[in-house]
């Protein structure tokens, strides 16, 4: 129920429904609902976590202003991509992986461990293969694609990186769940997987940088052409 009355309410807020400023009570929400108090206060609790609301005494709770929100929240995440402005959102996050992840791959040539470097080696090779089964929108090539990119961040050696791990899964999680990652990855997205893991694998910061780079602007360039979905992305 909590989880009910969170979605339903973050959903609300990220499309506008209640705009910053907008104004509810805990007990409008449990009416609505059904719901105990303590269920209520849970899922505000969250949302203030987040950033998005802020219980007033005698006044109730309000919405904050987006620039007040947590971007790199999974829920928040979620909920943006499952709005009226997905492909915006998409795109957003779009340039910021393009600005780390390509980092990521240059210090992880250099500082990556041994099981790291293998660990990348057999992630990209799984998604080779299922890729080119037209597996791409399977549960087993998401858990590889997440593994992949999670692994890579934290790779990095750098703590601000590899804490992008979460957020970045939760893009590739919300795709799939959505119906957007096609079963056969757009040309190029699954060498370029091999190649960056190779290039960590021997130490080659550039390639690794640059085949990441080549990676991720494809996805871009597919996010930024389609108005509606991203189906021809690869991941």
């Amino acid at each position: 129920m909590a989880e009910n009355v969170l979605n339903v309410l973050g959903r609300r807020i990220t499309d506008g429904e209640l705009p910053a400023g907008a104004v509810f009570t805990v007990a409008q929400i449990e009416e609505e609902f059904g719901a105990a108090r303590s269920v209520v206060r849970e899922a505000i609790g969250v949302l203030g976590s987040i950033g998005m609301v802020e219980p007033r005494r005698r006044v109730g709770v309000i919405v904050t202003a987006q620039d007040r929100w947590d971007p790199y929240d999974p829920h928040l995440i979620r909920w943006l991509l499952g709005g009226s402005q997905r492909s915006a959102h998409l795109e957003a996050l779009m340039e910021l992986r393009l600005a780390v992840e390509p980092l990521a791959a240059r210090l992880a040539a250099d500082r990556a461990t041994p099981d790291e470097r293998a660990d990348l080696l057999r992630h990209a090779e799984v998604l080779h293969q299922l890729g080119e089964r037209g597996q791409g929108n399977t549960q087993g090539y998401l858990e590889a694609d997440i593994a992949f990119h999670s692994t890579l961040l934290r790779a990095s050696g750098n703590p601000f990186l590899a804490g992008l791990a979460t957020p970045v899964a939760e893009v590739l999680r919300g795709r799939t769940e959505l119906g957007l990652t096609p079963g056969r990855p757009a040309a190029g997205t699954l060498e370029d997987h091999v190649a960056t893991a190779r290039a960590i694998a021997s130490h080659d910061a550039t390639t690794a940088s640059s085949r990441s780079t080549a990676h991720l602007e494809t996805v871009r360039r597919e996010v930024s052409t389609d108005g509606t979905t991203d189906a021809e992305a690869g991941d």
